[in-house]
Parts: C-alpha cells; sequence; structure tokens
C-alpha cells in the first residue's frame, strides 16, 4: 500500500491501459478520481475498484475544454481532495495516411492528446506547489519517438507529450514535483484490437521478449512512477515495449 492516503487522478480510464492504470493505482492504496468523455464509461472501473474494496470516484470530462477541466478537478477537490498524483493517459487516433489527412483530424488529435494533458497538469500545478510534493505521468508512446506511417497527427501529439515532460520536470521540479513519462509499445487494447493478425505477428517476432504487452505492463510502471521509489526520478521517459525498438 505505498501510495495509501494518495489521492489519484487518470484521465482516460474507462478501458485499456488507463483502466488498468486506475486499478493498479486503487491496490497500491491511492484513492482515484477515474475521468472519462462520460461519467457512466468511468463508472464501470468505479466499480471494479470498489469490489477489491478500494476507493474510488468516477468523473466526466472533456480534456480539451478549459472550462470542463477546470470544474472536474474542483468536483475531485471538493469530494476527494486535491490530487497529489495525475496521470494523463486520455488519447484518441484518427489514422490516415498524411496526403489524405483532414483538419479535423489533426485538431482532435492534438485537442485531446496534447492540449488535455497540458490544462490538466496546469490545473493541478497551483495545490501540489502549496504541498511541495506531487507526481505527474504522461502517457505517451513508441510512435512519438520514432514515428509511424499514418499517424502524423498521433505521432506529433505523443512526441509533444514528452517535450511537456521535460518542460514540466524543469518548472515544478524545485517545489518537490516530479513529472515522467511512459512510452508503451504494442498494447493489447481496444486500440490495437483490429490491427491486423500479421502485423501482431510481426511484433511478436521481432520483440526480444516475444509477445504484446498488456494494460498491466503499464499500470505496473505507472505505480512505481507515483510512488516513493521514483522520488528522485524526473525528465525521464520509460519505453515499456519488450524491447522492440532495440
Amino acid at each position: 500500500m505505498i501510495l495509501n492516503g494518495k489521492i489519484a487522478a487518470v484521465t482516460g480510464a474507462s478501458r485499456g491501459i488507463g483502466q488498468a492504470i486506475a486499478l493498479d493505482l486503487a491496490r497500491a492504496g491511492a484513492q482515484v478520481a477515474c475521468i472519462a468523455t462520460k461519467e457512466a464509461n468511468a463508472q464501470t472501473t468505479v466499480e471494479m475498484i470498489l469490489a477489491m474494496g478500494g476507493m474510488a470516484k468516477a468523473y466526466g470530462c472533456d480534456v480539451s475544454q478549459t472550462e470542463s477541466v477546470e470544474a472536474t478537478f474542483a468536483a475531485i477537490a471538493s469530494d476527494l481532495g486535491a490530487p497529489a498524483i495525475l496521470v494523463n493517459n486520455a488519447g484518441i487516433t484518427r489514422d490516415t495516411l498524411m496526403l489524405r489527412m483532414k483538419d479535423d483530424d489533426w485538431d482532435q488529435v492534438m485537442a485531446t492528446n496534447l492540449r488535455g494533458a497540458f490544462l490538466c497538469t496546469r490545473v493541478v500545478t497551483k495545490a501540489m506547489m502549496k504541498a511541495r510534493e506531487g507526481r505527474i505521468i504522461n502517457i505517451t508512446s513508441i510512435v512519438g519517438l520514432h514515428g509511424a506511417a499514418g499517424q502524423a497527427n498521433y505521432a506529433a501529439s505523443k512526441a509533444g507529450l514528452v517535450g511537456l515532460t521535460l518542460a514540466t520536470a524543469k518548472e515544478l521540479g524545485a517545489r518537490g514535483i516530479t513529472c515522467n513519462a511512459v512510452a508503451p509499445g504494442f498494447i493489447e487494447t481496444d486500440m490495437t484490437h483490429d490491427l491486423p493478425q500479421e502485423m501482431k505477428e510481426q511484433v511478436q517476432k521481432s520483440a526480444p521478449l516475444g509477445r504484446l504487452g498488456s494494460p498491466e505492463d503499464i499500470a505496473q510502471v505507472v505505480t512505481f512512477l507515483a510512488g516513493p521509489g521514483a522520488g528522485y526520478m524526473t525528465g525521464q521517459v520509460l519505453t515499456v515495449d519488450g524491447g522492440l525498438t532495440l
């Protein structure tokens, strides 16, 4: 229970990696604010946490909109207290080749994946600075480090998260706040479910560990970064990809 008494906010907590992160933080003792586009979607994760004896509450939020983010985090502070842990996990894809990519495909991905992380980080900063402690963890991607054809918008947003991580670490470190990022590889989630089977097989052949990752593989790294064992780590990007990008 290394996070006992801590309050954690996780965006994109309704499924996949975000849900696994919320569950793992709860197992470590944190009270978890589970944030999704719709409160009802996050409620599923909350019920899973409550069933295992943890504490959590669901919130609906459009992370790309300032007013929605500010209202959501004000509600979290009122219900649970100010978060000491923020996990910026919310993300969407609009994949297509650059020549076919519409302005909206670019704008929506950047708004959710990058602007959303900025808005959530900004809103928690004041309370963390006052407390002189905090953990901010951004979920980027190996695509943000190495690029991918057909994902110019997604890759740019995830690369932007790396830059946001570094800047945040430098700005807030003096107040005892760390900011790190996790870069997952191919993880078995709804987002990768529809990938061609031959692509999945190629990933398994290419990765030294010989398998796709699980959401829990990412969640456990996040919990480590949120806990006391990572107290002297900041501005780092941890690649969790089974060795795929070696």
